[in-house]
């Protein structure tokens, strides 16, 4: 029997003094996202999303809190994939690296202007939803 289960993902949102950090991306889906990628096969999510924060963005950064798991299997056009969603903070200055083309500070207030890959949006909205209210997201089942 072959299982064809979700691919584990991370996702982070990572606040600066000024704004929280995106990516441009280099490879498809092309556009803007938060930094986050595959878990390696044996890699703990914490460790995955500490390594992919620094393999993108270069920064040093400190896990907060779990913020959300996004599972919708619509949120990747590439497969089915499942993501953790940590907030985090850095004190330095991002740099792209790995592959992302560009790296931005967006202030929290201007987040929504930018097209950003996946589900990205969503999770924008309902993680300024949970900043304004304390309550976070639940999705129920369709």
């Amino acid at each position: 029997m072959e299982y064809r289960n979700p691919v584990p993902t991370v996702d982070l949102i990572i606040r600066l003094s000024d704004g929280i950090v995106l990516i441009e991306r280099k490879n498809p889906p092309h556009g803007y996202a938060l930094p986050g990628g595959f878990v390696d096969e044996w890699e703990p999510v914490e460790k995955a999303a500490i390594r992919e924060a620094r393999e993108e963005t270069g920064l040093h950064i400190t896990l907060d809190e779990l913020f959300y798991v996004y599972s919708d299997p619509a949120r990747d056009p590439r497969r089915h994939t499942m993501s953790v969603v940590f907030l985090a903070h850095a004190d330095q200055r991002p740099v792209a690296g790995d592959d992302a083309a560009a790296v931005v500070v967006v202030a929290e207030a201007e987040l929504q202007s930018y097209e950003l890959a996946f589900d990205h949006s969503r999770i924008i909205q309902e993680y300024l939803e949970f900043r304004k209210t304390g309550i976070r997201p639940l999705h129920s089942p369709e």
